[in-house]
């Protein structure tokens, strides 16, 4: 009896094991997109640099996203690039509307962008009475806050809007508020301000990530030859040899008739594919053989099937 039992207990652990590692397996990492954010904070400490507030938080952002090793972060100099060309560049002004534009051109699914609301430090004091003399007793304290604006950029969907606000006390005595720019990363992040300004980005890191499971991940066809089609998608956002996709043409535009806003498109499906090498390009980049269809041409959207 004990021997059929232990046999059936081991048949059915082999038996869960391939749907365990199935569910398990590591998603795909999505494409993003951070535009420089707007300084709105009215900052009036010593602040020096090249680079302005705005700038600085976004580089953070962008620092934070790519160290998390959850997505492909586009490079500032291939956005800034496309804004220019778009006659964005100059403007500084980004909607849900231009920002999925961008991105939908850049072959991104995630847009972020926003304004640093807050940033600097603040003096707060009361008076009170010491033997008769009237003594300041005060704190200050360091503050960033950060309004951010995820988009959706297949749909122009505001997935999220959220304000994000950090702040840390010290006694007014104790605080050095010396100038301070982003161009000294070290000296930056000790200061009471940059520790802030940290906290509140790794908070806008952990919103994106947590926001971004509502975006269906997605590739592009960049050309197809001999009998191969090749997608912008590889080992480095865990593509794996002997995945199948399915492909889709991207047909008419659904435009809402009271916002003007594109809702996405009539797409056709026009086969399928499967990855037989992740590396090409070091990584980024994929070689499918068909598995069914043909026709394959470049923008043709790739999906999880």
């Amino acid at each position: 009896m004990r021997p059929c039992i232990s046999f059936l207990f081991f048949a059915l652990f082999v038996a869960v094991i391939p749907t365990s590692a199935v569910a398990q397996k590591a998603a795909h990492k999505k494409r993003v997109a951070v535009f420089m954010f707007d300084d709105k904070s009215d900052s009036n400490f010593g602040w020096y640099g090249s680079k302005s507030v705005g700038e600085g938080v976004s580089d953070m952002i962008v620092t934070e996203l790519v160290q998390s090793g959850l997505f492909r972060v586009i490079e500032r100099e291939q956005l800034n690039a496309l804004l220019r060309e778009q006659d964005l560049g100059t403007s500084g002004i980004v909607t849900p509307e231009s920002a999925a534009k961008i991105g939908q051109l850049l072959g991104v699914e995630i847009a972020v962008f926003g304004s640093v609301s807050e940033f600097g430090y603040k003096r707060d004091e009361t008076g009170v009475r010491v033997r008769g003399t009237r003594v300041g007793v005060g704190k200050q304290s360091a503050v960033a806050g950060i309004d951010l604006r995820l988009v959706n950029t297949s749909t122009g969907e505001i997935l999220l809007a959220e304000n994000v606000r950090e702040t840390k006390n010290a006694l007014s005595g104790s605080l050095d508020v010396k100038q301070v720019s982003f161009e000294n990363q070290k000296d930056f992040d000790q200061s009471l301000v940059g520790k802030v300004t940290r906290e509140a980005v790794v908070k806008v890191v952990q919103l994106v990530n947590n926001h971004s499971e509502r975006v269906p991940w997605q590739a592009k066809v960049v050309t197809a030859q001999a009998g191969k089609v090749y997608i912008n998608s590889g080992a480095l956002d865990g593509v794996e040899v002997g995945e199948t996709f399915k492909v889709y043409r991207k047909g008419q535009a659904l435009i809402d008739p009271d916002t003007g806003l594109e809702l996405g498109s009539i797409d056709q499906e026009i086969g399928s594919i499967r990855v037989d090498d992740n590396r090409v390009g070091d990584g980024k980049a994929a070689a499918c053989s068909i598995v069914s269809g043909s026709g394959f041409e470049k923008g043709d959207v790739v999906k999880g099937e």
